[in-house]
């Protein structure tokens, strides 16, 4: 297993297929609807909320609370710094203990589903975050964010552990493109995150405010501030200048940060995990899980669980790449990749060419010879499958023993 990698549960939800991992909904949702089809996910209306006509809680606009909230921003920006591990404060107010009346009620069997899994990924987490100098509890914000489930994907796109949209992502740090993306990655994403909420900490100076502006982002949460006049996060969240989600929000994780602390107080019975071991094997660009699982004997589903990253389920082009794989299997797969590099290397035999006829594309001659379009761009150096012309001469191998299985061309 690689140095500082996480395990993965057999039973883990990147083990579920496909169909139902690209779902696009909000994963605590999602697991609530498959529990109970008929339960009510709506969050009760506060006070506040039910009052929204009383002019009273809506704070208008004024120049002079404008200019202390730039301040109090300015300041935060200036003075914070991430305090140790131990400094980290969680309150039990009104909206705090109603929703730990509604985690521990009505909400029990999903919560606890949510904890079950959060067995996989804590230690990681706690460790990614403990080596940043953050508080390991800022952990339980994935809870609320995905329920700790890193295939989550939600109806606006956020994906992961930590519910990332594609732009935050690339941002800070993680790869997402056509090929690849890292926002599936639970360790990686968990590092992309430690950095935005220790950002967002600079910036604000008070880690509620930096749970809200997670949520909200920082340009909502700054403009906030500048309407009331404060930099109290339940102020702000008694005022209509947040969103009901927001609001909801950081009570939220203060209520999974007090239960997941001490979960058998709240009377959640959590089982151990099974764990797999993972290893770490250099393959070449380009390479097909699928076509990879079948030559060693493996299910393609346990491979693609492993590697949620490759978009395609093929390793991308241009370098080799780091495949996660069951420590169990890796005998299995260096033998299907030796067997793939004869394959290869015979295809650098003379005479072992294609000459491209009039309407043929790098797909239609990859099918004809029974390999991937990677390989043909791979073999030829092609910079794009759709640079070639009638009369172009390209590297075929003439036996692959890593052959696509017949018809899948068409699912990719």
């Amino acid at each position: 297993m690689a140095s500082g990698a996480f395990t993965l549960s057999a039973a883990d939800p990147y083990s579920l297929p496909a169909p139902a991992l690209e779902q696009a909904v909000p994963p605590s949702r999602d697991d609530l609807e498959r529990l109970d089809p008929t339960l009510d996910l709506t969050v009760e209306p506060s006070a506040d909320d039910r009052s929204s006509g009383d002019p009273g809680l809506e704070v208008e606009r004024d120049p002079w609370a404008e200019a202390f909230g730039e301040a109090a921003v300015s300041s935060a920006a200036v003075n914070a710094q991430v305090p140790d591990g131990s400094a980290y404060p969680v309150v039990v107010n009104d909206q705090v203990q109603y929703f730990i009346d509604r985690y521990t009620g009505n909400h029990r069997e999903v919560v606890g589903l949510w904890l079950n899994r959060s067995g996989r990924y804590l230690g990681m987490i706690r460790d990614v975050f403990r080596a940043h100098g953050l508080p390991e509890d800022l952990a339980f914000v994935a809870m609320i964010e995905s329920g700790f489930n890193p295939r989550a994907v939600s109806r606006a796109g956020a994906k992961g552990l930590w519910q990332f949209m594609a732009g935050t992502a690339r941002r800070y740090g993680l790869r997402v493109d056509q090929w690849v993306d890292e926002r599936l990655d639970p360790e990686k994403s968990t590092t992309a995150a430690a950095a935005y909420l220790r950002d967002l900490y600079h910036q604000f100076g008070s880690w509620a405010l930096a749970k809200a502006a997670y949520n909200a982002g920082e340009v909502k949460v700054t403009r906030a501030i500048r309407a009331v006049g404060t930099n109290d996060f339940w102020t702000l969240a008694r005022s209509r200048f947040l969103r009901r989600e927001t609001k909801d929000f950081v009570p939220a994780i203060h209520a999974a940060t007090l239960i997941g602390r001490d979960p058998a107080r709240y009377g959640f019975d959590l089982n151990e995990p099974e764990q797999a071991e993972i290893e770490m094997i250099a393959v070449p660009p380009g390479t097909n899980l699928r076509v990879l699982s079948a030559a060693a004997g493996m299910p393609f589903e346990t491979l693609r669980a492993f590697n949620p990253v490759l978009i395609k389920g093929i390793t991308p082009p241009g370098r080799p790449y780091e495949l996660k794989i069951p420590a169990d299997s890796s005998e299995r797969i260096q033998a299907a990749l030796a067997a793939r590099k004869r394959a290869v290397a015979r295809a650098k035999g003379p005479g072992e060419t294609h000459v491209v006829q009039p309407g043929e594309t790098v797909a239609t001659i990859a099918q004809q010879h029974g390999v991937t379009v990677a390989d043909v761009v791979r073999w030829n150096n092609l910079e794009s499958p759709d640079r070639i012309h009638p009369g172009d001469r390209l590297r075929i191998a003439p036996v692959r023993l890593l052959a696509e299985p017949a018809g899948s061309s068409g699912r990719r």
